[in-house]
């Protein structure tokens, strides 16, 4: 492991120990995120070594990047001695998952906008929601995208609520603080980390650490994504150079949530070869496109690439 990177390390213990103590009775559930090679006859005749960075393990409701992007957030919130987390996402939202699970463990109210009509009955997503307290409004499309311009803790309209927001995804300078903790869990080499995006705020928290060590590609999960670029660079500091993260626009498969039977196919068979349970709205469609790079020779044989498992999995609840 490089200095740099056991310096970040110990700077983010230090951080970590000053947590609000309410929050550390849930950081105090998660399991570890291991690194686990992903052992696979066509990655091996490639020449190319791939592991997985298993955020998926962190905890069976808040996995992923999930808690990382939230723990900084709410903690401000809770500091601000806020009585109420409002955010959006959509019928699915593993976001809005989350902070309904962590809104419960503090008893802290929680209220969701969601796209799209009120269903003729919950999903098991909303009904686990429901279940933990969250109030749930349903929004038209054309509102929603109002709703996602909304950026500022503090900066919502009266009639969505009184309390503090959050914007879509957790998408806050907030967040990087709790993603750039990941990287000081790596002690493996690599030449590229490769993470599926739908705000960005994932990719900015782990490009914010960045010191050369390797590049930062993230595979965009929906259609018409050239805009994160903007969003991106607005969050990360300004000395973060341009040339460490990259941003793939190739493997969406039509936009967000849509899948082929190539893409389900390529899930299906991943997760059987492997025994790595993956979702085809964020995760698969990364690895789709890893695999397919390999395939043209994007990476040189006998490089190294770290994918995120960013939890999640709540598209698989979703009718195929």
């Amino acid at each position: 492991m490089s200095v740099g990177r056991l310096e970040r390390r110990k700077q983010m213990m230090q951080e970590q120990a000053v947590l609000d103590s309410r929050l550390l009775v849930v950081e105090n559930q998660l399991e570890k995120s291991t690194l686990e090679k992903v052992n696979d006859p066509f990655l091996k005749a490639a020449g190319v070594h791939l592991w997985m960075k298993r955020d998926d393990r962190l905890h069976p409701i808040i996995s992923g990047n999930k808690w990382r992007k939230l723990k900084y957030i709410v903690e401000h919130a809770l500091s601000l001695q806020a009585r109420c987390l409002i955010s959006m996402g959509g019928q699915y939202s593993n976001h809005l998952h989350a902070l309904a699970f962590v809104g419960k463990q503090l008893a802290l109210p929680t209220v969701a906008w969601i796209r799209g009509d009120p269903p003729l009955e919950l999903n098991r997503t909303l009904k686990d929601l429901a279940d933990w307290g969250m109030e749930l409004h349903f929004i038209s499309r054309s509102e929603y995208r109002e709703l996602r311009k909304i950026k500022d803790y503090d900066g919502l309209p009266e009639k969505y609520g009184t309390g503090y927001w959050l914007s879509e995804g957790g998408a806050n300078p907030l967040a990087l603080k709790g993603v750039a903790e990941l990287v000081g869990e790596i002690s493996e080499p690599c030449d590229y980390f490769c993470l599926p995006c739908g705000t960005g705020t994932t990719l900015s928290g782990i490009a914010s650490t960045v010191t050369g060590d390797f590049t930062v590609l993230g595979f965009v999960a929906f259609k018409g994504g050239a805009y994160l670029k903007d969003e991106i660079s607005a969050l990360l500091p300004h000395q973060v150079a341009r040339q460490s993260w990259q941003l793939n626009l190739d493997y969406h498969f039509g936009g967000f949530a849509k899948t082929s039977p190539q893409l389900l196919a390529f899930v299906d068979d991943f997760s059987a070869t492997t025994g790595i349970m993956i979702e085809p709205t964020y995760t698969g469609k990364m690895l789709y496109g890893i695999y397919d790079l390999v395939k043209q020779n994007y990476f040189k044989k006998g490089q190294s690439i770290i994918a995120l498992h960013t939890g999640g999995l709540q598209s698989i609840r979703a009718p195929r």
